[in-house]
C-alpha cells in the first residue's frame, strides 16, 4: 500500500502527520510526505525575478524543505518508510500530477478554513483535489491536535 499525505504547514499539519503515521502503521504502508512550494503569482509568478526576489523564495524554498525533512525524520523514528518530497508548481495539479507519478493508493490532506468570498473567488486546494482525483481522497478537518489525545 502507498499513501500520499499533502502538507501545507499550517496549523493543520501536526493533524495530518498525526493521522498519516495511524494510517500508514496500520496498513504497513509506505509514504511520501508532500509539500507544493507555490510562489504567490500576483507578485512574482512562475518567471524568474530580480535577485532580491530569488534570493527571498530561496530562502523560503530551503526552510520549507528543512520542516518537511524534519516531519519525515520524526515518522522514521516511529517505523515509518516515508520520502519526502518539495516540489513546485500549482498547488492541487501538482498534487494530483505526483499521486499519479507515484501510483498511490491514496490522498490524506488538511482542510482549512477559509472565508465564503476568497472560497467562491479562488476556490479550495482540498476542494479542487477532491473533484478531480481518482483516487481516494482522506480530507482532515482543523481541530487542535492536543484534543486529539
Amino acid at each position: 500500500m502507498k499513501l500520499f499525505a499533502a502538507l501545507d504547514f499550517s496549523s493543520t499539519t501536526p493533524v495530518v502527520l498525526h493521522e498519516a503515521l495511524t494510517w500508514a502503521n496500520r496498513l504497513k504502508a509506505k509514504l511520501w510526505l508532500i509539500h507544493v512550494a507555490e510562489p504567490d503569482p500576483d507578485f512574482i509568478g512562475y518567471k524568474p525575478g530580480p535577485d532580491t526576489v530569488r534570493g527571498a523564495m530561496a530562502g523560503k524554498f530551503h526552510r520549507e524543505h528543512q520542516q518537511i525533512e524534519t516531519a519525515a525524520q520524526e515518522l522514521r523514528a516511529a517505523g515509518v518508510d516515508v520520502t519526502a518530497l518539495l516540489l513546485q508548481g500549482p498547488t492541487a495539479e501538482t498534487i494530483l500530477k505526483e499521486a499519479d507519478h507515484l501510483d498511490v493508493d491514496a490522498i490524506l490532506m488538511g482542510t482549512r478554513a477559509r472565508g465564503a468570498v476568497r472560497e467562491f473567488l479562488v476556490g479550495s486546494t482540498s476542494k479542487a483535489v477532491l473533484h478531480k482525483s481518482t483516487r481516494p481522497v482522506l480530507l482532515i478537518p482543523p481541530h487542535d491536535a492536543d484534543a486529539r489525545r
